[in-house]
């Protein structure tokens, strides 16, 4: 019982930091910069990097993306930097999905403890302050509709698992994921979008539908790859920031996969529309 109100509260603190922060500009990007360092430092420990460098990249490329092109109003050069950005990011987490479904662990020499510092944590977090600054205008609401299907998908492939998962989804890595935990996720998100595009009034129902799809796959790949690093690590949490629920990268381990992708989807309906 006091497990339970333990995880409820830290749980309850952390929404309420999330939505608070979405209220100010200034606040979001200071508060995901926080985010941002906390889990570099988790998942250091994680893949056993002992360097201060992934600190000095992460806080170049946040103030470059998540500063001066945001708060300064200016987008000179960078729009291009930003697509490059995203490509390399998107590569590398399809190298990652490509380890994920290898009987193999990850390797991790030191130049690709490196790279995954800097385009799988640094990089997302990045295009998670680009998601509610899309096409420079701050629309907080798009990111918290994000977090919402991932929270949605996380509940509801719980409590479906739970209670009706019978066929494992990935028993090497994740034991106790079932493939109707992950459907019963993925059609709670999809009824959960129309929701969000009634109250949010960002985009149209069909375009958060197609981002409900998009986050509760990727997120979910992005969430059993976040299990592999634990489980080559040896640990059950990748911190103990949170009580009740483990480190910040147990909580973005999802959104932060499925954020490059988020941004993506939000790029091509901008060219198309």
């Amino acid at each position: 019982m006091k497990e339970t109100i333990t995880r409820a509260l830290s749980g309850i603190l952390f929404i309420s930091l999330l939505v608070a922060s979405l209220l100010n500009q200034h606040a979001l990007i200071i508060l995901f910069f926080i985010f941002g360092i906390i889990a570099i430092a988790e998942f250091k420990k994680l893949i056993g990097l002992k360097s201060f460098v992934p600190y000095i990249v992460f806080t170049i490329l946040y103030f470059i993306f998540g500063y001066w092109q945001l708060l300064m109003n200016s987008s000179e050069g960078l729009d291009e930097a930003t697509q490059i950005l995203q490509v390399i990011t998107i590569f590398v987490q399809l190298l990652l999905i490509k380890d994920l479904f290898s009987e193999k662990v990850i390797p991790l020499f030191i130049t690709k403890r490196f790279i995954l510092t800097t385009f799988y944590v640094s990089s997302a977090f990045v295009f998670l302050i680009l998601i509610a600054n899309f096409n420079h205008t701050f629309t907080p609401k798009l990111l918290l509709g994000s977090f919402i299907i991932v929270w949605v998908n996380d509940s509801f492939a719980y409590i479906v698992g739970k209670n009706f998962g019978k066929q494992k989804l990935f028993p090497s890595i994740s034991p106790k994921k079932t493939v109707e935990g992950f459907l019963g996720g993925l059609l709670f998100s999809c009824i959960a979008s129309y929701f969000i595009a009634t109250y949010t009034e960002t985009l149209n129902f069909n375009n958060w539908l197609i981002l409900a799809v998009i986050i509760s796959v990727i997120g979910t790949i992005g969430d059993l790859i976040e299990s592999k690093f634990k489980r080559q690590a040896n640990v059950k949490d990748s911190g103990v920031i949170m009580p009740g629920h483990g480190g910040l990268l147990d909580r973005f381990d999802s959104i932060i996969f499925a954020a490059p992708f988020i941004y993506l989807f939000l790029r091509i309906l901008h060219y198309v529309s």
